[in-house]
């Protein structure tokens, strides 16, 4: 990727001498919408483990937090017996690879089908949550995120499927996605056909009382196909939603911004088709492309916060491009980290106390 000139002809890369997870990059004149992303990519990290019950063929859809010293990861397991969804923890990424999974369906959450899991702590209720889809949009619940035998018994989000999913005016949802404010609980999906979803419902109602489903995003299928994650920055007013989306290259994700989760979206990216992670702009990638992941949070609550002023992690599934496969549970999908490099959209953003603002 070309860097950008700044207005006095120098480039990014040197208007951002010294640039670190330290420094306050609110210093910068540059704007965020001036700056594009780039990467470095891990080795695969999470792999298939043994199973007596089963073959696993892939493991995808990551979800993680960072608590307590641990790394708390949630996936999807893809076998000869279906989807299911697995746990797995670590104190450090080189000891991911060693780290067990542990099935989730010996939990109280039982089997059957269960993947795209999102994990959160909703602090209203000391509780934390694991967001997954079924047939419809579930929930468990659990006291103790590292107890992979606590999470709940399913419960369903809607009694009845909004009008908007079903045909003639859709064709279902999937990947579901919780984020707050201060005032409501927004869910967030998609269709695998261009449409971005959203949901209400008020913070103290949650989790139930959802409404309002609208699709607050519709472009060509392939542009906004699934898997979105929505975030909030810290110390700012500015949200951020990432949707994978199709190209010939394969999978990748694109960024949008809001200033408020029932807002407008708008590019966030100076990158073609406002890119945030593909193949072109992360080094050292050993897969196909970018598909279904999340940003590393160490702000577990149900507000989604992350932190700019420290390097972006983003935990990725990806796959072996020399491997061909006919059936689409059985693509041999690893997870893997990207770390950002240099200056970017969000780290544009950090405010640091006693920072200089411009």
């Amino acid at each position: 990727m070309k860097l950008k000139k700044c207005s006095a002809g120098v480039s990014l890369l040197a208007a951002f001498a010294g640039w670190g997870g330290d420094n306050a990059i609110a210093n910068s004149m540059t704007e965020p919408a001036k700056l594009a992303f780039n990467w470095t990519s891990s080795p695969q990290l999470i792999s298939p483990q043994a199973d007596p019950n089963q073959t696993i063929y892939g493991v995808k859809d990551p979800s993680i937090v960072y608590v307590d010293g641990k790394y708390h990861a949630f996936i999807t397991t893809a076998g000869s017996a279906g989807w299911g969804l697995g746990y797995t923890s670590f104190d450090s990424w080189s000891n991911a690879p060693a780290a067990k999974i542990v099935p989730l369906d010996k939990s109280p959450m039982g089997p059957g089908y269960r993947a795209a899991p999102q994990v959160f702590y909703f602090a209203p209720q000391k509780t934390w949550y694991l967001v997954y889809q079924g047939a419809d949009p579930l929930y468990s619940t659990s006291k103790d995120i590292g107890d992979p035998l606590s999470w709940s018994a399913p419960k369903k989000f809607f009694p009845v499927e909004p009008d908007i999913v079903k045909a003639p005016q859709g064709a279902g949802w999937l990947d579901f996605w919780v984020i707050c404010d201060d005032k409501k609980c927004y869910l967030f999906s998609t269709d695998d056909n261009g449409r971005l979803l959203r949901s209400e419902t008020g913070l103290s109602q949650f989790p139930n009382g959802f409404r309002n489903t609208v699709a607050v995003m519709s472009e060509k299928k392939e542009d906004v196909f699934e898997a979105s994650n929505t975030y909030k920055i810290a110390n700012t007013n500015t949200y951020i939603t990432l949707v994978e989306a199709i190209s010939p290259a394969g999978r990748y994700f694109r960024i949008w911004k809001s200033d408020s989760l029932d807002g407008k979206w708008e590019p966030f990216s100076s990158a073609p088709m406002n890119a945030f992670a593909t193949r072109d702009n992360v080094e050292r990638i050993w897969s196909e492309g970018i598909s279904h992941g999340e940003l590393v949070r160490t702000n577990t609550d149900q507000t989604m916060t992350i932190d700019p002023c420290q390097p972006l992690e983003y935990l990725f599934q990806g796959n072996d491009p020399a491997v061909r496969v006919n059936d689409y549970i059985k693509i041999p999908y690893r997870l893997g980290v990207l770390t950002a490099k240099g200056p970017n959209p969000v780290s544009a953003l950090c405010r640091r106390p006693g920072a200089a603002s411009h």
